[in-house]
């Protein structure tokens, strides 16, 4: 396995930082609206990012999953607040769980950008089980899910049901459906409460789920969640490494002391330790699905949990004026909150880890 990246990542890597420096600075992070998604989101289709693991026979660019990594974790370093998870967890779920005329109809509108999708698994972003998918759709599907991740953002929902069969995910036109913004802590993450009257659950929009189907699209969605925590983990230790510069206290730069030596260090051993076991997640998702259960949960328990710590000890080494408003680093740790549940928090994670090894 070559561990390093291709000039076609790197180069990848950097349109990214590029858009996002030129599209998506932290101020437009800071003032972010529904009209601005729609405008960048039209920008990114056309780069090809919204298609990225779409396969080239349904127009798009037919990499992989270590190539959405390498964007995904830009646009967590950047806050980005595009919903390009939710979008990459539909197009994963199409792809393992579709049929192909479903695949046939959905997946180029998925390339294009003309749709774009909010995710739904579960009742709450913490409960990862079968249990957690109470929506009955036996006929037609009445009743509410209370978390939708990016629905106010999206076109279409894709959001877990029960079926007379077991579970499944509905495809459904935003329109059909009343979202209710949440009060979340991390504002570029918004999500939302949907509630279904009456709604119809056609066949055509039904794709039904096995046990193996919600352990791949739960380790999908770790690797995504992870991929965003390294880019903004990285982000935090290269704001407070500045700050520690600049910050003067008793005629030195904090910088100097080695007590904020030791804490920056300890950030970054953190960060490469779960960036490694990132990507080798990310590889797992195309090339070894027997691994990508326990690879997947060994980054998403470590990041969880260092990342949470970064985020408070880069507000704590900024000192009081850390928790303000005004400076970025703040903005970090609500990220840290919100990442730590998606998808199974430590606990889960480092349980599933324990289960799949014969614990």
């Amino acid at each position: 396995m070559n561990f390093g990246f291709s000039e076609e990542q790197e180069l990848l890597r950097d349109q990214v930082v590029r858009f996002i420096t030129d599209e998506c600075p932290i101020d437009v992070v800071r003032t972010f609206e529904p009209d601005t998604n729609r405008a960048l989101w039209k920008k990114i289709a056309e780069l090809g990012w919204v298609g990225l693991t779409v396969p080239e026979r349904f127009g798009g660019s037919g990499l992989k999953w270590v190539d959405l990594t390498v964007v995904l974790e830009e646009t967590g370093r950047g806050l980005c607040p595009l919903p390009l998870t939710s979008n990459a967890l539909a197009c994963a779920a199409i792809l393992r769980s579709g049929s192909i005329s479903q695949q046939k109809e959905w997946l180029p509108k998925i390339a294009s950008g003309s749709v774009v999708f909010g995710f739904g698994l579960y009742d709450e972003p913490n409960w990862i089980d079968k249990d957690a998918i109470t929506l009955d759709a036996s006929d037609r599907i009445t009743g509410t899910k209370t978390f939708v991740s990016d629905a106010l953002l999206a076109t279409h929902l894709m959001v877990g049901v029960q079926t007379k069969n077991g579970p499944a995910l509905t495809i459904t036109d935003v329109n059909a459906v009343e979202c209710v913004a949440l009060n979340v802590m991390d504002r570029t993450k918004p999500a939302a409460q949907v509630s279904f009257d009456q709604v119809q659950a056609t066949v055509e929009r039904l794709l039904p789920l096995s046990d193996a189907d919600l352990d791949y699209l739960n380790s999908c969605g770790a690797v995504a969640i992870t991929a965003e925590m390294v880019g903004a983990a990285e982000a935090v230790l290269g704001l407070t490494s500045d700050y520690a510069k600049e910050r003067i206290q008793f005629g030195h730069p904090i910088g100097k002391y080695q007590g904020v030596k030791h804490r920056l260090a300890d950030m970054f051993v953190d960060i490469e330790s779960f960036k490694s076991l990132l990507y080798y997640a990310a590889w797992c998702v195309d090339d070894a699905t027997d691994e990508l259960s326990q690879a997947a949960s060994r980054a998403k328990a470590t990041a969880s949990d260092a990342f949470a710590q970064i985020g408070i000890d880069g507000v704590g080494l900024h000192g009081a004026i850390g928790y303000t408003a005004e400076y970025d680093v703040q903005l970090y740790l609500k990220r840290a909150k919100w990442a730590r549940a998606m998808f199974g928090d430590s606990d889960f994670h480092y349980d599933r880890v324990a289960t799949l090894g014969g614990l």
